[in-house]
């Protein structure tokens, strides 16, 4: 009882007896930590919304490409036109599909060696203006616009070729030529003919600028036939602006220009006729002189044994391909078929085959059925340049 009675009888202890200044001391230690646990919410709630942010941003600056260099600016527009004479060919080293191009100074007018960087988007064309010149390779002549190579050598083979897959499997290319001689043949062959397949345009055919833009539209790498002397000339004549073995060397290369004048946007030419021409040394010097100084590719379309042409386009750094096949000598489906099997069993052996014809309506329904089949079979189609010999980059 008398221990209950002591603790009722003592007051309640209110903070009048504290310690001076304990109550407050705490309360302002409580407040303290309070306010920095806010602190640190509020700077975790930053942080939170902040990394994310930060992340984005740097993905960006990494994504973004590093700008363009070369140790020499263009000294012209980009539009510019090309000047008249060429400059010399790039060596091996200087492979057009590279980002850095090495000049040798021994083949570059300036003492120092020359290193370009350059965007690899400019190697070839985008297919969405794949009808439309490259103004940078183009010279203006009173003939018309000519192929050349541009101021940093890239040619009209390369930036005009269509693209493949770059697989070593069995390939085969297919050129298709005579286009714009008859228009609803050469409107039939740009529709139904696979856009792997190579079109080659006589240059006395019509329209030829119209047909040329439709088919690289459809996506076709496109050559020129360039008329040449076949033997027994004139009784077999190619038509008008055929190179002679006779003519002068002026008048062969007057004859030339025109041709390369008729289209833009090709990769190279092809022969049309020509037996006695491409069997003669000199006149073919004269042929492959031209084409290399323009970056243009030959195609040999194998209808004569004694063509020089391989052997000359290699000894002046021309592109070359020839034929293994006629593919339509006989005009008749099961013939075709027969010659394009050939071709097939080539690719397998060798890695790749070639192929020729004409823009007959039975040749161009033949090979668009064809197509689908063969590519079922694991071979790939692909345009002339994708099999052609380049000594640039050899």
């Amino acid at each position: 009882m008398g221990g209950e009675s002591r603790e009722r009888m003592e007051p309640a202890r209110d903070e009048i007896d504290e310690p001076l200044g304990q109550v407050r001391s705490q309360r302002k230690a409580g407040a303290r930590r309070s306010r920095a646990v806010s602190a640190f919410l509020t700077l975790c709630a930053l942080a939170v919304l902040c990394i994310p942010t930060a992340i984005v941003l740097r993905d960006r600056i990494l994504q973004t490409p590093p700008p363009v260099m070369a140790s020499k600016p263009e000294t012209g527009p980009a539009d510019a036109q090309a000047p008249e004479s060429a400059p010399p060919a790039l060596p091996a080293s200087a492979r057009s599909d590279s980002s850095i191009i090495k000049v040798d100074p021994a083949a570059s007018s300036d003492s120092e060696n020359i290193i370009v960087i350059r965007d690899p988007s400019e190697i070839g064309q985008n297919p969405r203006v794949a009808h439309l010149p490259d103004r940078r390779l183009i010279e203006q002549s009173e003939l018309g616009p000519l192929p050349v190579r541009d101021s940093s050598g890239r040619r009209p083979f390369d930036v005009y070729a269509r693209p493949w897959s770059g697989a070593r499997g069995a390939r085969i290319a297919i050129v298709i030529g005579g286009l714009g001689i008859s228009q609803t043949g050469t409107q039939t062959a740009i529709e139904k003919l696979p856009p792997e397949i190579t079109l080659a345009f006589a240059p006395l055919g019509n329209s030829l600028m119209r047909w040329m833009q439709a088919a690289r539209r459809d996506g076709h790498e496109i050559v020129v036939q360039v008329p040449l002397e076949p033997f027994d000339y004139p009784n077999v004549n190619p038509g008008r602006h055929t190179l002679l073995t006779h003519a002068s060397a002026d008048h062969n290369l007057q004859n030339l220009r025109w041709v390369l004048a008729r289209i833009t946007n090709y990769t190279g030419v092809m022969n049309y006729m020509g037996a006695r021409f491409t069997a003669d040394g000199d006149a073919m010097d004269l042929l492959m002189d031209e084409l290399s100084m323009r970056g243009l590719l030959y195609f040999d379309d194998g209808t004569s044994a004694r063509s020089l042409a391989e052997e000359i386009a290699r000894e002046k750094g021309v592109p070359f391909a020839a034929s293994d096949a006629v593919i339509d000598e006989k005009r008749e489906r099961g013939a075709i078929l027969e010659k394009l099997d050939e071709l097939e069993r080539i690719a397998r052996a060798r890695g790749f085959a070639v192929g020729s014809g004409a823009a007959l309506e039975v040749t161009v329904d033949t090979v668009a059925d064809w197509a689908g089949e063969v590519t079922k079979r694991g071979v790939e189609l692909v345009p002339i340049s994708a099999v052609a010999f380049d000594p640039e980059r050899s």
